[in-house]
């Protein structure tokens, strides 16, 4: 079987040797009797499974002892509202950063809990860049300082990583946790919904540093408090035992690859073959500043719009798929998250030079 290379935002592309281990345990995992998926997620088989996963996350990111590492539900857009509950602290404010679709969201729902300082604002200018640092207005006396290091929808990433002044800082990293090494210490909270970089659908993962545990919001739901996912290891009700296990195999995946570094050299590499084709081409555009550029989500527009539906099945014929680009913005994203191989992405560009040949 031909597999496609799936450019997709999410749910994107796994690993092809993680699917095959996937479906060799798929019947039976070890010598247990029974699939992953039938397990109780108490029994000792399964928490085995868990724990192994957790531990795997931890090599690969060093996380600190300090920090738990949450397996939750709801994908990131509900830590838009777990964040404020649990981050407050009898604080009356937080600072946010909108450069995106989904800062824009994460705003939008602090707004219910608390008053927001937005400390920078790139959507006049179509949020097609990054702020300086010197340009955060940021208050000394915020609860924490969210922000989204990866704009999934715009292809806008931050080259650097905001200096708070000992503020708490808060990262959902849902479409660019694992593509490089990172500093863990540096943050408060990151969280990160699993379809992109890490697994299939359904698992969230929030990693949060103990001192900022326990201090909830009085109204905070049961399955909103950190505290209650971490006092009992995410296991407070029936996690997402089936993509819990995935991402194990995900981790240990990326282990193999030589980790974070070797993922990060890789994933720099693709990200630089596509701009610089369109950075060499009057046929193809890319509007985000080229110090904001993402590695992960690369948007790309045709000098003609017109011929997009003619590019979308060119690349479909070549078994380059989901290509189209979000609603809000048009064109073209492909998105090369860890799991896309380089060679989709040398296919994609040799595509891009032929369609270029043929229609410019």
């Amino acid at each position: 079987m031909a597999r496609s290379y799936n450019f997709s935002a999410g749910p994107a592309m796994l690993p092809a040797a993680v699917i095959e281990r996937a479906q060799q345990e798929m019947l039976e995992w070890g010598e247990s009797g029974m699939s992953v998926m039938e397990m109780s997620h108490r029994g000792k088989d399964y928490m085995s499974i868990a724990q192994s996963a957790e531990q795997n996350l931890r090599d690969v990111m060093s996380i600190p002892e300090n920090y738990k590492v949450l397996f939750l539900q709801g994908g990131a857009s509900s830590q838009f509202a777990m964040v404020p509950m649990n981050l407050l602290r009898g604080k009356s404010g937080a600072d946010y950063l909108n450069t995106g679709m989904w800062s824009k969201k994460a705003i939008a729902e602090a707004k219910r809990f608390c008053d927001v300082n937005v400390a920078a604002d790139t959507s006049e200018g179509g949020f097609c860049a990054v702020p300086t640092q010197d340009s955060l207005k940021l208050n000394a006396d915020a609860a924490y300082l969210h922000y989204t290091p990866n704009e999934t929808i715009g292809g806008v990433e931050f080259d650097y990583v905001p200096e708070t002044g000992g503020v708490p800082l808060v990262a959902d990293m849902s479409s660019t946790i694992l593509s490089r090494p990172m500093d863990v210490s540096k943050y408060g909270v990151i969280y990160a919904g699993a379809q992109k970089n890490i697994g299939p659908a359904g698992l969230t993962i929030a990693i949060v540093r103990e001192d900022l545990i326990g201090s909830a919001m009085d109204s905070t739901p049961v399955m909103f408090n950190y505290e209650t996912h971490a006092n009992n290891g995410s296991m407070y009700n029936t996690p997402p035992t089936y993509s819990w296990y995935m991402a194990g195999l995900v981790f240990e995946w990326i282990k193999e690859q030589g980790g974070l570094a070797a993922m990060g050299e890789i994933n720099q590499r693709k990200a630089g073959k596509i701009y610089d084709l369109i950075d060499g081409s009057d046929f193809y555009g890319n509007p985000v500043d080229k110090n904001g550029r993402s590695w992960m989500n690369v948007p790309f527009t045709l000098a003609d719009a017109e011929l997009d539906g003619a590019f979308l099945a060119g690349a479909a014929e070549r078994g380059l798929v989901t290509l189209k680009g979000h609603r809000s913005v048009g064109g073209m994203r492909a998105s090369i998250y860890n799991a896309m191989p380089e060679e989709g992405v040398d296919t994609l560009v040799e595509f891009m030079k032929e369609f270029e040949k043929e229609n410019a």
